[in-house]
């Protein structure tokens, strides 16, 4: 890892659900009524320069409010591999959603990174709706909001590099503000897509997820994804098809973690990288 613009990518496994149906992930789906399970990773970007989080998860306390437990709290997860929060340079927040944002708090130190579209949706008139807000947690929201009065934010316009080799780009769509990153590997781009796309099918197939905001951005932004991951991967936010596609590190732990940037160990169905 002594490239500075060359990063290793864990994606990390925290949660899980297992009662979903694919109605549940696409809209306008034939087979509504099949399975279709969940994973929740948050994002480890790191190389001998710098250690960036993608996104923070949620802890036990907001899985128990929604019914939705962890399987491991994400900074526990990250303790087990040697990383304290304390070590973590900057997170990456591609939307404040709660499965997004809702660890914030542990990571008082780290310089934040989200579009200020995103912060201007989660506090302003659209919040008055339920449904809009529900994906939200107040004191997620408001945590995000402290950091911005300790000088610990940077609002970003659309695109935008955070380090060599890392850059955010805004898609919209499933949030107002979200924003994918592209992060360069030795093996070439990988593109976390986040809820830009959250299983390879919402892409691949242009199929819109049932959470969104404005479907034109949702199917804008699967243009933008592919476009992005050109002579690489797109790696979608939720698909448990993650973790057989890349190979599994720390298995001597409880931590599920799969290096990203390493060649896939299987292709997908059409054969290609994916």
């Amino acid at each position: 890892m002594s490239d500075d613009s060359h990063y290793e990518i864990l994606a990390i496994k925290y949660a899980e659900r297992n009662g979903r149906t694919r109605a549940d992930s696409f809209l306008f789906d034939d087979d509504h009524a099949a399975p279709h399970p969940m994973d929740y990773y948050v994002w480890l970007v790191r190389n001998a320069h710098r250690t960036i989080l993608v996104d923070t998860g949620y802890d036990a306390i907001e899985g128990a409010r929604r019914g939705r437990p962890v399987l491991v709290d994400p900074m526990c997860a990250l303790r087990d591999i040697g990383v304290g929060p304390e070590t973590i340079d900057a997170v990456i927040l591609t939307h404040l959603h709660y499965d997004h944002a809702g660890g914030l708090a542990g990571f008082a130190g780290a310089k934040l990174h989200m579009q200020a579209s995103e912060m201007a949706f989660a506090t302003g008139p659209c919040m008055c709706h339920d449904t809009l807000r529900a994906p939200f947690t107040a004191e997620h929201v408001c945590e995000a909001i402290k950091r911005v009065y300790s000088g610990l934010v940077t609002f970003h316009d659309g695109d935008a590099q955070i380090a060599p080799g890392i850059t955010v780009h805004h898609l919209g769509g499933h949030s107002r503000g979200l924003q994918a990153v592209s992060v360069q590997t030795a093996n070439g781009p990988v593109v976390l897509a986040s809820d830009g796309a959250h299983y390879y099918e919402n892409y691949q197939s242009n199929k819109l997820f049932p959470i969104v905001v404005d479907t034109d951005a949702m199917l804008r932004g699967f243009d933008r994804l592919r476009d992005l991951g050109q002579g690489g991967r797109i790696i979608p936010g939720h698909d448990p098809l993650v973790r057989q596609y890349y190979p599994r590190v720390f298995e001597t732990t409880n931590v599920i973690a799969h290096r990203l940037d390493l060649p896939q160990t299987r292709m997908g169905e059409t054969g290609g990288m994916k």
